[in-house]
């Protein structure tokens, strides 16, 4: 099925391409001209020629033909091809019949067959090629009157019944009346054949686009005449029959800068119409999808089919083409001019190919290089395609600088190539930096800011390249000539890319700014704070020797955190905002170290009484950490902020913010933990700095909001009211690890 599928593929297109040729042809046929010539000829006399305008109708009828034959469907365009098939089978049999009956004359032999070899010899071959005709005719009308095809063999039949030749003259003439005949009944009979498919084509087509639109016919006649393979196969026929005619007149063999030459000009010679101008841009279109999915294929293997892009199909590189020959009005050239215009163009356009190789390398190579994959063919095949990228553009600079003389004009031309070499560079660079930090045994620290330093470079390259490329096309439009399409694609190529590249870029900058200043306000963790800590950076998730508080009070690497901050603003834990704090912040008054600092009744749900009586996270007025004096010294408030029950609520100190609890509704984690706190059936006993002595914390009112943190406090007080023995008799204090609660949280994130 597969291989009859593909036959009627490749019959729909061949079938088509006539139809194109025709069309060109009529363009290229000048009808005034035409007639100019017959004029100062001799058959300007002939009636034939005197009906200029008639002649000129039904050029403009050519065309007509031409698009029915393009439009008709693949069913009924076989059917016409067979009946144009059996009206030149039956031509040359026409042609077989007055030739034999020429030759009969001029031998003027009108005895037995058998008695003269010539005459039988002609007789034979005359005989044979007529049934040759009968069968082929009979075989492409599908009919067994064979008879119908027949007619052309009654000048055989007389000769052999030994009929004089001025007879057989005029036998050969009734046979070619009689086929003549037979044509124009099939003809008549089939008159109302065109004008039933057109009304067939147009309620249909009225149908589609009452239901679809015109956006769904367009798309549905492009995918049935299959246009871009179309015009491909029509451009690569031109080009084939003008290579052919260059090698059937040319004897001595041609040199690379001849055949360099013949190669341009060939390419100019089919550029001569929009139809082969249309034909050369789909087959630019196709061989670069064809060098696309071979970079894939080198760099993945099949695995590079299963994940394909669209704008990696030569889409790009066919517009470009088409954009550059319309507006430098390619087709109104001469064939010398023609040539050294596509020169650029076909350098920009390869250029363009080579940026889109890049564009499916780079993130493959800076994959390899973070991944711990030690496939030396896989590095090695990413490696060199990046050195041939790395290469080619630059000696495409150079070769083109040799040809033209170097101004600022062309060197907005080989600004793409120049990019190109200096992005895979900067690919290089990266990739081995990844690979140096792979044979590390601990992470390069700045690493993120070499990496974008590198592609900042770039990308601000790029950008004045951008701005050379939108001024130069300014003063060529105030100080040259102007064009609506020259001026618009200035418009849109400063759009794209000066304003949003400026924009995204600035955005870029500032986000990073901001998340530097963000990690200096924050608070660097001590020695004895990271030792009671114990638990590993929840970004990385590697062990702290240093590391920087949040206001929710987690722990996490400066650069991790910097990192993130690039991306959003909210802490990677319980999500809180991050906001930047004064440089004030940290360096409070050391008095507050003595006593926590006090809290208005605007910055307390409660009213302070929570705060002043040592509220849990549940909303109830439970004592939070006491010794067995009574309240907590001075020098631990502030390690009470990571020993304290509650999380998120560690007790005030000056050395660290004051925590925000969540304020995010109950969702189905803290139900279930809450359940559990409400239950006695937990025996662990969680104990933080010293010995606890707490009351029951029971659970909240549904109306009250509820975190994730609050039924963790919850939990803690009610396992320690479970087992107060095992709480006064253990000492040994257990920290919770936050891996714990964070997974927790991640819980709670995700319900």
């Amino acid at each position: 099925m597969a291989v009859k599928e593909r036959a009627e593929a490749v019959l729909n297109v061949g079938l088509r391409v006539p139809s194109i040729m025709l069309l060109d042809v009529l363009y290229r046929w000048d009808v005034s001209s035409f007639f100019q010539k017959i004029q100062r000829s001799s058959l300007s006399n002939n009636p034939l020629f005197q009906y200029k305008y008639l002649a000129l109708y039904l050029h403009y009828v050519g065309y007509i033909l031409s698009l029915v034959l393009l439009t008709l469907p693949r069913q009924h365009l076989v059917k016409l091809y067979l009946y144009v098939l059996t009206a030149l089978l039956l031509y040359a049999g026409h042609q077989v019949s007055r030739d034999y009956v020429r030759g009969e004359l001029d031998s003027g032999f009108e005895g037995p067959l058998y008695l003269e070899p010539l005459s039988m010899n002609r007789f034979t071959t005359a005989l044979i090629s007529q049934l040759v005709v009968c069968t082929l005719c009979s075989c492409v009308m599908q009919t067994k009157r064979i008879w119908l095809f027949s007619a052309h063999l009654l000048p055989l039949v007389a000769r052999l019944c030994l009929v004089p030749l001025e007879t057989i003259v005029f036998i050969n003439k009734f046979s070619m009346i009689f086929t003549g005949l037979e044509v124009i009944y099939f003809l008549a009979s089939n008159l109302l054949v065109p004008y039933n498919l057109a009304k067939t084509a147009f309620r249909e087509l009225a149908q589609v686009v009452e239901v679809y639109g015109l956006l769904a016919l367009g798309m549905s006649l492009w995918n049935q005449l299959v246009l871009p393979v179309l015009f491909m196969c029509f451009w690569l026929l031109l080009f084939a029959l003008q290579i052919y005619s260059y090698f059937s007149t040319r004897d001595q063999p041609s040199s690379r800068e001849r055949l360099l030459f013949l190669f341009l000009t060939s390419i100019a010679e089919c550029c001569s119409t929009p139809y082969s101008l249309l034909g050369l841009v789909f087959t630019v279109s196709f061989v670069a999808l064809g060098v696309l999915t071979l970079c894939k294929f080198y760099l993945q293997g099949y695995r590079a089919f299963m994940n394909d892009n669209t704008m990696h199909r030569g889409m790009t590189e066919g517009i470009t083409l088409l954009i550059l020959a319309v507006q430098t009005g390619l087709i109104e050239l001469q064939v010398i001019h023609r040539a050294f215009l596509l020169s650029i163009i076909l350098f920009i356009v390869v250029a363009s190919i080579l940026q889109s190789m890049l564009e499916i390398a780079d993130p493959i190579v800076l994959a390899l290089g973070a991944s711990r994959d030690k496939s030396l063919w896989k590095h090695f095949r990413a490696v060199s395609l990046c050195l041939f990228l790395l290469v080619f553009p630059a000696y495409m600079a150079y070769m083109i600088c040799q040809f033209f003389h170097m101004d600022f004009w062309l060197l907005i031309i080989i600004s793409s190539s120049i990019l190109t070499s200096l992005q895979v560079l900067g690919t290089l660079l990266i990739y081995i930096l990844f690979m140096v930090e792979e044979f590390r045994k601990t992470p390069v620290e700045n690493m993120d800011e070499v990496i974008y330093v590198v592609n900042g470079t770039y990308r601000l390259l790029e950008f004045l390249v951008a701005v050379c490329v939108v001024c130069y096309g300014v003063s060529e439009t105030v100080f040259g000539e102007w064009s609506v399409m020259g001026s618009t694609i200035i418009l849109v190529h400063s759009y794209y890319n000066v304003w949003l590249r400026a924009q995204l870029g600035w955005q870029s900058f500032l986000l990073r700014r901001d998340a530097v200043n963000k990690i200096k306000s924050l608070p660097t963790a001590s020695a004895s704070q990271l030792q009671q800590y114990n638990d590993i950076c929840a970004i990385c998730y590697q062990d702290m020797s240093h590391a920087v508080i949040t206001p929710c009070s987690h722990f996490f690497h400066a650069s991790c955190l910097k990192k993130w901050l690039y991306v959003q603003e909210t802490c990677p834990l319980c999500h809180s905002q991050l906001k930047s704090q004064a440089s004030g912040v940290a360096q409070e008054n050391p008095a507050a170290n003595q006593s926590p600092p006090e809290v208005g009744p605007e910055d307390s749900p409660t009213n302070g009484k929570e705060r002043d009586t040592g509220a849990s996270c549940d909303g109830t007025t439970t004592p939070l950490l006491e010794d067995e004096g009574g309240a907590p010294s001075s020098g631990e408030s502030s390690s009470s902020v990571k020993q304290s029950a509650c999380l998120d609520c560690p007790a005030s100190s000056s050395s660290l913010p004051t925590p925000t609890p969540l304020p995010s509704a109950p969702t189905e984690s803290q139900t279930a933990i809450t359940a559990l706190c409400s239950s006695s059936s937990s025996s662990s006993t969680i104990i933080h700095g010293p010995l606890v002595r707490s009351r029951s914390a029971p659970s909240p009112p549904a109306s009250q909001p509820v975190s994730l943190t609050h039924s963790l406090s919850s939990y803690c007080l009610s396992s320690q009211r479970t087992s107060p023995s095992t709480a006064s008799s253990d000492p040994k204090p257990t920290p919770l690890k936050l891996s714990a609660a964070s997974s927790l949280v991640g819980q709670d994130s995700a319900s």
